[in-house]
């Protein structure tokens, strides 16, 4: 005679091999959805008008079949190297101190990633991180350790100085006031995302910083998971702006977990600035903060604090600018 406590543990089997029974077919299903999916690949992403330039770096690689991994190097490098850019490089914006000091992180399908923050005299601070994340066993090298690593491998020190940056920061030390201006025309960073041709992304982000910081101040833009976060399996995000804002939700990577649970690329960027904006009690005024996220499927989006961000586009298609939508104008 059966119990009452065996028909509970029959039933109980039946009722887990039932939910097992539908959810297994609800993943067949899901699947068989994912594989009637087109993709658009490849595909490149960057932040701000400067990235119209690094896409079309980017574009040489990905046109060609080459990997997501070089076409993120190679366009954010366009950026770099241009010594008129006051947010990006050596032409970037010094620190209080009168000093140009550079932070990059770069991030492939594998989930390897590579590093370097307060990096001086260095014209390509994301090749570098990227030699951190194949040469060495770390993630993160900074300051002095950045350098010697970098000129151990062969980077030329260039002590090139913006003339424009430094009477910019001779103009700040007549009130010496350390207080952020943020706004529409300040495109602190090249951030860029890829798909390529086998389906891969890879990620990159790199910026001379916040303007008249402190010295040895870091903000996101070298910091996985923060500045930028790539899976393989889902998909790719970088932020831009205000750089405390951005680590304190994790900002890249909170998007794309936020994918994986099936969410569109626009509904999380839209997401995260939400989140960003309360948990800053909504005090967010000169607080821009700008997010784009790219998924396994070439879908992309693109939000922003403020008015003003925008982000360069380019797949076979297209090749344009999109302004961001935005929680509030200015």
């Amino acid at each position: 005679m059966k119990t009452r406590r065996d028909f509970i543990k029959v039933s109980a089997i039946g009722s887990a091999a039932i939910l097992s029974s539908s959810a297994f077919g609800s993943d067949q299903q899901t699947e068989k959805n994912k594989s009637k999916k087109t993709v658009n690949k490849p595909i490149v992403l960057s932040t701000w008008n400067h990235g119209l330039e690094a896409n079309k770096g980017a574009w040489k690689i990905l046109e060609t079949g080459g990997s997501a991994l070089d076409a993120v190097e190679q366009g954010v490098r366009v950026t770099e190297s241009d010594f008129t850019n006051l947010s990006v490089g050596l032409g970037g914006l010094p620190d209080r101190d009168g000093n140009t000091t550079l932070d990059a992180c770069i991030m492939d399908h594998r989930n390897r990633c590579g590093s370097v923050g307060f990096l001086q005299n260095i014209e390509n601070p994301i090749s570098v991180a990227r030699k951190v994340m194949e040469d060495t066993p770390h993630i993160m090298l900074v300051g002095d350790g950045a350098y010697e690593f970098a000129i151990s491998k062969g980077f030329p020190r260039n002590e090139f100085k913006s003339e424009k940056a430094q009477e910019a920061w001779q103009e700040w030390l007549k009130t010496s006031e350390y207080k952020p201006i943020i706004n529409r025309e300040n495109h602190d960073t090249i951030g860029m995302i890829a798909l390529d041709n086998n389906g891969n992304l890879s990620g990159a982000c790199t910026t001379s910083g916040l303007s008249y910081k402190m010295r040895g101040r870091l903000g996101d833009s070298p910091i996985i998971g923060a500045g930028l976060f790539v899976d393989n399996e889902v998909g790719a995000a970088c932020a831009t702006g205000l750089g405390e804002a951005v680590i304190r939700i994790a900002g890249s990577a909170i998007i794309v977990e936020m994918m994986r649970c099936g969410m569109s690329p626009q509904e999380v960027c839209k997401a995260a600035v939400e989140r960003l904006i309360v948990k800053h009690e909504n005090k967010v005024e000169n607080l821009q903060v700008g997010f784009i996220a790219l998924n396994k499927f070439g879908e992309w989006g693109c939000y922003s604090v403020y008015s003003g961000f925008n982000v360069a586009h380019r797949d076979i298609n297209t090749e344009k600018l999109v302004d961001a939508e935005y929680n509030r104008p200015w």
